[in-house]
């Protein structure tokens, strides 16, 4: 049922980003937006949250709600920075979290490393076993188990995950273990394996259990300390945080699934792609989020991001649980450009970070990187140098590709640049290949959505190298993810294995498990204290051919259909992603997902850039030209985005500077301003 409806109160996104913390506030009564960039407190990120309220000048007494973006939980797990977690398992099961799968750090050669999250000597086991029919083998040795649970305790764990095998078929073993732990374990955070993730695979199952543990109470502290900061102030309602599927849950549960916190912010950031483009008529999206160490990249089909249940976010760390497919690659404003020994030219993944950065930043930075190529190219503005330090200028930058690059490969400054930029680029369009041709999907046919605060500046270049037609640039594409934290629905995904040849398999099941997952969404969002304007409810189910081991998610449109539909739909998608046909191979029925979202209210996104700050004609929007090196150098007029009219049409090559990022536009490059203030591009031929 959907009543139409927009988006009524005070509301603030918050995203917190390793290097600045962004904050949109929406108030639709008053008709106004704020906006505030601070850095972000690393050492306690509740104090930068704090920071970007009082930069904007806004009350949280006065908010209806706050909805909060964090890499509390991402870091953490990246930086391996976890609490001290125990494990118990089945007996002779231990080790199922360091064999993992047959894959190898090194595909080649005998070197690589890998550390799980939880070392051996806290990684217990105890006589049980279940089947995987989910008939009883051996009953749990109670005792056993509460000794268990209490030498993890005294050797000082601050977190507990209970594994079982085959927990997904019955969890009785892990429940009552659940409750035997309770009583002697002296907090709440315990992690069942099955409670999180119940589908088949041990490894991924553990591992994902491991994660949620290993990180929960780091999470529970930091929301707990933020809500006490903010209660203080006098904001008396819920805090919601977003999770990685692109959905958000209140901060008084958030911590009982914090593994579904991971990837939290580049997910709120493709929610906000997604509402743009579908406001836009544009709901076919490739995602380009450029920072200042990586780019983040993700599809989006009818307005709806792909989610995967299969990220791995490094080597051997699978988080089985709903995320948004999002795919990274270590290029960003601050990778380190360099020769190597074997006198090839090198962008990333290494980066000069924020400190001490660029050298452009002037904070001691020496090395070229991608932000010193497009400032030296007259890319991003050169004036900016006499704001950020008064100790660098153009012919330092000029200096350090000429010694540093020029002179290995035989280039002057200009050429080194202009060739790091180029590896850049293919770098970039080769991360978006990953979440498009490689899951058999054209390019061609989508528009390239660039935000972060570098997107624009390569968003044209990286779409003529992919043949992308257009690429939509949003009105404040640096403060892409906070806005990422209003516009996002609220959503909980579930998923059943069934794990059983697709022709023996029992269908009243499989719709019972789909009414089970609906009515369980359903009641869920009923508790969230948020308004919704829509209730969706999306089935798909993972199926593989028998002696497989890859899953391929098939969505299921029109419901729950029969088991002529289902062969049907696998074998198309099969076929669309591997261009094979293995029509003498008996498929199986994996798992059964439902998503139940509700979708929130309409936001006015017109409102992001001031209507006041318009001028009458383009002229006028124009603040100077300055020599632009497009092959070659060329006088190139600069235009500041809040200024340019209600509905502009800029021809490139053009410059198009505002508070968050700056915009190129190649030669013969179109770019048209629409009713929400975005610049939708389309390119011109593609040069010689």
């Amino acid at each position: 049922m959907t009543k139409q409806t927009d988006l009524t109160g005070s509301f603030a996104g918050i995203d917190v980003g390793g290097t600045f913390t962004d904050l949109v506030h929406y108030d639709s009564r008053a008709r106004a937006v704020r906006l505030a960039k601070v850095p972000t407190t690393l050492e306690n990120q509740a104090h930068g949250v704090l920071d970007a309220l009082d930069a904007a000048q806004v009350d949280a007494a006065a908010l209806d709600l706050i909805v909060h973006g964090t890499t509390t939980t991402t870091n953490a797990v990246l930086e391996r920075r976890l609490c001290k977690t125990g494990l118990v398992t089945t007996q002779g099961f231990r080790d199922v979290l360091e064999l993992g799968r047959r894959t190898r750090p090194q595909a080649y050669g005998m070197k690589g490393q890998f550390r799980p999250l939880i070392p051996r000597d806290l990684r217990l086991e105890v006589p049980e076993r279940m089947l995987a029919d989910g008939s009883e083998y051996l009953p749990l040795n109670e005792d056993a188990l509460r000794a268990a649970v209490c030498a993890l305790r005294d050797a000082g764990c601050e977190s507990l995950v209970i594994h079982f095998l085959h927990a997904y078929a019955n969890p009785a073993h892990e429940l009552r273990a659940g409750q035997i732990a309770r009583e002697e374990w002296p907090n709440g955070d315990i992690t069942l394996g099955h409670a999180l993730l119940s589908e088949s695979r041990e490894f991924e199952r553990g591992v994902t259990a491991a994660v949620n543990a290993s990180v929960q109470p780091l999470l529970r502290r930091y929301v707990e300390r933020l809500a006490d900061r903010l209660s203080e102030r006098g904001y008396g309602r819920d805090l919601l945080v977003m999770n990685g599927n692109g959905g958000m849950v209140s901060a008084r549960i958030v911590a009982e699934e914090a593994a579904k916190t991971v990837m939290s912010g580049p997910a709120s950031g493709v929610m906000a792609a997604a509402y743009t483009g579908r406001r836009a008529g544009i709901p076919d999206l490739l995602t380009y989020d450029m920072g200042g160490t990586s780019t983040d990249v993700a599809m989006i089909r009818g307005a709806d991001p792909a989610v995967s249940h299969e990220i791995e976010i490094e080597y051997a760390m699978p988080i089985h649980v709903p995320m948004v497919d999002v795919r990274t690659v270590g290029a960003g404003g601050g990778s380190i450009a360099r020769v190597d020994a074997a006198g090839l030219l090198q962008v990333g993944p290494d980066s000069a970070g924020s400190t001490p950065g660029p050298i452009c930043y002037g904070k001691g930075g020496t090395e070229p990187t991608i932000s010193d190529a497009n400032m030296l190219l007259g890319r991003m503005n050169p004036g900016r140098l006499n704001t950020i330090s008064g100790e660098v200028t153009l012919d330092t930058i000029r200096d350090a590709f000429a010694d540093r690059l020029g002179t290995p490969l035989g280039l002057d400054a200009t050429e080194a640049a202009a060739a790091v930029l180029r590896i850049a680029t293919a770098k970039m369009a080769d991360a978006v290949r990953m979440v498009s041709i490689s899951l058999g999907e054209d390019p061609r046919d989508f528009a390239l959505f660039a935000f972060g605060g570098a997107g624009p500046l390569h968003a044209c270049a990286i779409a003529r190298e992919l043949g992308v037609p257009r690429v939509l640039v949003p009105a404040r594409p640096g403060i892409t993810n906070a806005l990422g934290c209003i516009v996002a629905d609220l959503r909980h995904d579930f998923v059943q294995t069934i794990n059983t040849p697709l022709d023996t398999c029992d269908m009243d099941e499989v719709h019972a498990a789909f009414a089970r997952q609906t009515e369980d969404g359903t009641a869920a969002i009923g508790r969230e204290r948020v308004e919704i304007a829509e209730l969706r409810v999306v089935h798909s189910v993972d199926m593989q051919f028998i002696g497989q081991t890859h899953l391929l998610r098939v969505p299921l449109p029109d419901g729950v259909p029969t088991k002529e539909d289902l062969r049907a739909r696998f074998e198309e998608a099969y076929f669309k992603r591997f261009q094979v046909s293995l029509p003498e191979i008996r498929p199986a029925l994996v798992n059964v997902n439902t998503s139940v979202i509700g979708r929130r209210p309409e936001v006015d996104l017109s409102l992001l850039i001031d209507a006041s700050a318009r001028k009458a004609t383009l002229a006028e929007a124009q603040t100077g030209t300055r020599e632009v090196w497009f092959d070659g150098w060329t006088d190139t007029p600069v235009y500041w985005r809040d200024f340019l009219p209600a509905e502009a049409t800029v021809t490139g090559p053009a410059i198009v500077e505002q508070m968050d990022c700056t915009l190129v536009m190649e030669p013969g490059d179109v770019a048209v301003q629409d009713h929400d203030g975005n610049l939708i591009v389309t390119l011109g031929e593609a040069r010689a």
